[in-house]
């Protein structure tokens, strides 16, 4: 088939670009080295991979397995332990609007929030995203709640690994986002994923034509993003997020590594030096599940143009915001009003 029409392009990968990505070793002791490649991947694509990054793949396995046995479940199992005010909980599929000029339903994805767990009598508690968590019975899955509190422990010590080599890249201390208000007391939120299988039916096979997605393109609103994913395509960048016509790569999965992307916040505190990227989920048909880890910092942290970023030439483009506000506003632009849920349940 020569020249493949836009349609083509968009049903069948083979025709679709991909994007080549750098790879940060954080196991390697050459640190500017990989300083360096992070810079560059932060200046042209927002997306690297990260890999030796310290979580074994057999603990990996486990956390995907463990995750398809709650989405095994039957929608009525699921829907008891439905997301909280705190964004605490599963996620139904079109639960989440993430493109609103493009889409014409919600995301055919369902998913599982879970959060930094505060007790309920904790003054933290009283934050938006602070709380406890909400957890399936232990009766349906042993073990579920242990595997994804270890799993949540464990990413976040990649996330702040990885945050020192970007912090070095914008020419700050290491250590700059370790401090209490930034990483010391996150916002970090574990977001399990499943893209269903199957036909065309239900729009189980996106069609941007149409404005059916997977996911609809957004950009992440934190620090970074972890990403793992099984081997199923379906993550799209768009590197240009102001170019008309957008062009779209897919991001190849890569076994044992993380996809990093970074998110708005990390764009404002650069002041657009680094920018976050429009990524998008196209479903296929073939069964989808990936893993998010959501990094951002505390609830007080001010988010403003770091003096490393701005000069007379190149004054501060976004006002100082703090981290709970500007994260609050943005679940409640992207997600479904809870309420409308309670409708429908007898």
């Amino acid at each position: 088939m020569e020249n493949p029409s836009r349609d083509t392009v968009e049903a069948f990968p083979a025709f679709s670009s991909f994007s080549v990505l750098n790879c940060i070793d954080l196991s390697s002791p050459d640190i500017q080295n990989s300083v360096s490649l992070l810079k560059q991947a932060c200046l042209d694509a927002g997306f690297f991979y990260v890999v030796n990054h310290g979580i074994s793949q057999e603990f990996m396995d486990e956390v995907f397995a463990q995750s398809k046995l709650f989405f095994d479940l039957p929608i009525s199992e699921k829907m008891k332990v439905l997301r909280n005010e705190k964004h605490r909980g599963y996620t139904p599929v079109l639960d989440e609007l993430l493109d609103p000029d493009n889409q014409v339903n919600g995301d055919y994805k369902e998913g599982y929030y879970i959060g930094v767990e505060v007790p309920e009598d904790d003054f933290g508690a009283q934050k938006p995203f602070y709380g406890p968590n909400v957890w399936p019975s232990a009766d349906l899955i042993l073990g579920w709640r242990q595997t994804m509190e270890k799993y949540h422990r464990e990413a976040l010590e990649v996330a702040k690994a990885v945050a020192r080599i970007i912090a070095l890249a914008l020419d700050l201390d290491g250590d700059f986002f370790d401090k209490p208000e930034m990483l010391g007391e996150p916002i970090a939120t574990l977001r399990l994923l499943h893209y269903e299988g199957g036909n065309q039916i239900k729009g189980r096979v996106s069609n941007p034509v149409k404005g059916i997605y997977g996911a609809g393109a957004h950009s992440d609103y934190g620090l970074i993003t972890l990403l793992a994913t099984d081997d199923v395509l379906g993550l799209q960048i768009c590197k240009d997020k102001d170019a008309n016509p957008r062009s779209w790569e897919y991001v190849a999965p890569m076994k044992g590594a993380f996809i990093v992307n970074l998110g708005d916040m990390l764009e404002r505190w650069s002041n657009c030096i680094f920018r976050s990227t429009l990524h998008r989920v196209l479903g296929n048909g073939q069964e989808r599940y990936s893993i998010a880890y959501f990094v951002e910092p505390s609830h007080e942290c001010l988010v403003e143009c770091l003096p490393s970023c701005k000069s007379e030439k190149n004054p501060p483009k976004f006002p100082p915001v703090k981290c709970g506000t500007y994260l609050t506003q943005r679940y409640k632009d992207t997600h479904t009003d809870l309420s409308s849920y309670q409708k429908h349940q007898i």
